[in-house]
């Protein structure tokens, strides 16, 4: 992203980069390893049929259809392979596999991950897109050697474009740890009065300023300055944080706009609230702050992927343009006051969901972008906006609601059983290490399991604990955590306790279901109209789910089913085939309160009933998005009562299908409190 804009002067932008990101650059540029690169560099030969099963497993690891199914031989691997990685089931095929085919996957697994820019530059790699197949040692050897090049680059091309103004480089305290969880667990009552809490309480607000130093100091080594701004991980915020980031002479923070309103309770029209740099004053320690665009920066992560990149980067302009239009009507048509629109997403998420890694839609906006500053539109730095237009009087905060960019609370990484579970053993194993550390002259072994803390203090072990996150890595990232743990009591040459050993994950049945966390309000419209409509919603997956059965059916009509609620209503999305199946109805079927009771859809016609009563909110979109609601009060449940269902797929009233195969999917009528309460059940 920052090599490209060698093509767009014009074009300024902010980068965050994560301390523990930048280490692992770091070591890399210095020789280290992994399992994945030891395996790629082995002579295919040699390779035991652990290492075909690990490649197997894992060497497919892309989104399919943007980097396996664009490149025919990787494909045809794929689909040899098939979409089941369970070891019992590679361990059969791992035989099937030639030695030329396992290569080939090595190679082809290393060539997906690499940029389409670096593709085009790099002659060496362009011409192993080129070859395709049949590929040689000396091939993947060569691909390696320039990958790891690329990698070493990483941290000197954003200097040389810091350097010369074009863009910002931000960091992040070292860890990526939640800052306000660190300070005090507590704080999570704020957004969540009824969450469920660990059994003990986590407040170290020491451990949260190491991670601010340590993270400062590590950019100083980098870029040889003080960074000006910062992303607290997640955009987790509270007053706590503020002294110290101001410690280090941080000039800016950012999160996203929820928190900004519930700062603010009652606030005026977005526009007039939003669109302007603020500064937080804590007791006489000040930082300024910006709040992101939700909308804007939502439709560049989970949105524009599906569309053409001029359509993409036409609707983001227009976009832009209404916020500037809005601005200066309430300004009675003064363009003195210039807007800051904060656009801010993870950049390592979204690109693989776009076609030829995002280059296109990006190549194409910033085109655009380029030509649009004779017309007011202009990009920037977040410092260089506030050099030239700081906050005034008029926007200080003298608090700020503590909370994070999802949800504007802290409920993915605390109130569940498992976060609860695992706040809980970091807090045994912090205690039990500073009962052992001296106040004076600390030995290098106490200082490294102390660094084990601080690893385990990282947000993202708690992002995959509980049922709202899962993925094929759930394994790996459970005995991570408790690893580093594990690693504090074997510093010390101490017993490490027996509950570190066993699983904190839970094993999710791929045939059960995930059940809501909180309510939602999506828009019936037969389309995800951004990600976090049904982000919070119940889930099962069909395609993965096995159907409960001795048979893996694939060629299914119903592909996914959501549901959720809020006080009023229960709302389903049901992801189909499509073009929608001829003749096809489909049913939710209600085994709880009255078996009697069902929905019947006709995606074709765009018809659906409830016992055989017209369905008023009810959309087939044309991408086989299907999304319909239906009153609590229709089905006759009160707060409390059992709803059980499942969905199915019937023909001329022959059922074709009954999804889950061996049991209903079961949820409560919720009360009002469910959105707090959810995770103490």
């Amino acid at each position: 992203m920052v090599a490209i804009l060698e093509n767009f002067p014009k074009i300024k932008q902010t980068f965050n980069l994560t301390p523990s990101l930048m280490e692992q650059i770091i070591d890399y540029t210095n020789g280290a390893t992994d399992d994945f690169l030891e395996v790629s560099r082995k002579p295919t030969k040699e390779l035991s049929a652990k290492d075909r099963i690990f490649i197997l497993k894992n060497f497919f690891m892309a989104n399919p259809s943007t980097m396996i199914e664009p490149y025919q031989r990787y494909n045809e691997l794929y689909l040899k392979r098939g979409r089941r990685a369970g070891t019992d089931y590679l361990t059969r095929i791992e035989k099937l596999f030639s030695i030329e085919e396992i290569r080939d996957i090595v190679v082809l697994f290393n060539l997906s991950w690499v940029d389409p820019y670096f593709r085009e530059k790099n002659e060496k790699i362009k011409n192993l897109f080129i070859k395709g197949k049949k590929f040689t040692e000396e091939d993947k050897l060569v691909l390696l050697d320039e990958t790891a090049k690329i990698v070493s680059s990483v941290l000197d091309i954003h200097k040389k474009f810091q350097d010369k103004g074009q863009i910002e480089v931000t960091t992040t305290p070292f860890y990526h740890p939640i800052l306000p969880l660190i300070i005090d667990t507590n704080i999570a009552r704020v957004g969540m009065p009824h969450v469920f809490m660990p059994k003990t309480r986590f407040q170290y607000p020491q451990d949260a300023q190491i991670h601010i130093d340590k993270g400062v100091e590590l950019y100083k080594n980098v870029f040889g300055k003080n960074p000006n701004g910062m992303w607290p991980s997640e955009g987790s915020v509270s007053p706590a944080i503020v002294p110290m980031v101001a410690k280090h002479g941080i000039k800016w923070i950012a999160t996203d706009e929820e928190i900004l309103f519930k700062t603010l309770v009652n606030t005026n029209p977005v526009y007039d609230v939003l669109y302007k740099p603020y500064t937080i004053n804590i007791g006489g320690s000040k930082v300024n702050i910006v709040f992101r665009d939700h909308e804007l920066s939502d439709l560049i992560g989970f949105v524009y992927n599906k569309m053409h990149p001029e359509d993409a980067a036409n609707d983001f302009i227009r976009r832009l343009y209404e916020i500037k239009n809005s601005a200066s009507d309430t300004n009675n048509g003064n363009h003195s006051e210039t807007g800051l629109v904060s656009i801010i997403l993870d950049g390592e998420n979204c690109w693989e969901y776009y076609k030829n890694d995002g280059l296109d839609f990006l190549n194409t906006l910033y085109s655009k972008l380029s030509n649009e500053e004779k017309n007011g539109l202009i990009t920037t730095t977040v410092s260089e906006y506030l050099d030239k237009f700081p906050p005034n009087e008029e926007t200080e905060l003298k608090d700020i609601f503590p909370g994070s960019w999802i949800n504007g609370n802290f409920g993915i990484w605390l109130g569940h059983p498992e976060d609860n579970q695992a706040w809980d053993y970091l807090n045994t194993t912090r205690k039990f290490l500073a009962s052992k550390t001296p106040k004076d002259n600390i030995p290098k072994n106490i200082q490294d399991a102390w660094n084990e803390i601080y690893i385990a203090e990282g947000s993202d072990w708690n992002w995959w604990y509980g049922s709202d996150h899962s993925s094929m890595n759930d394994t790996e990232f459970d005995q991570l955590f408790r690893s580093h743990l594990i690693n504090v009591y074997k510093l010390l040459n101490e017993k490490v306790p027996d509950n570190l050993y066993l699983s904190i994950k839970k094993r999710w049945d791929t045939a059960k279901f995930i059940n809501p966390i909180d309510f939602i309000k999506p828009k019936i419209d037969g389309k995800v109209s951004n990600y976090f409509e049904w982000h919070n919603a119940g889930f099962y997956d069909i395609v993965h789910s096995g159907g409960g059965g001795a048979m893996h059916q694939t060629d299914t009509c119903l592909k996914a089913i959501y549901w959720g609620f809020d006080e009023s209503n229960l709302y389903f999305r049901l992801d189909c085939a499509y073009p929608y199946p001829e003749d096809t109805k489909l049913k939710i079927i209600f085994l709880k309160p009255d078996n009697k009771k069902f929905i019947e859809l006709d995606p074709n016609n765009n018809t659906a009933s409830f016992n055989t009563a017209k369905l008023e909110s009810f959309m087939a979109g044309k991408g086989g998005i299907i999304e319909f609601s239906l009153p609590f009060a229709q089905i006759g449940t009160k707060t409390g009562d059992s709803i059980e269902f499942i969905a199915t797929a019937e023909q001329k009233d022959i059922e074709l299908e009954r999804w889950p195969g061996s049991f209903s999917i079961t949820l409560k009528h919720p009360d009002k409190y469910f959105s707090e309460e959810y995770w103490s059940a």
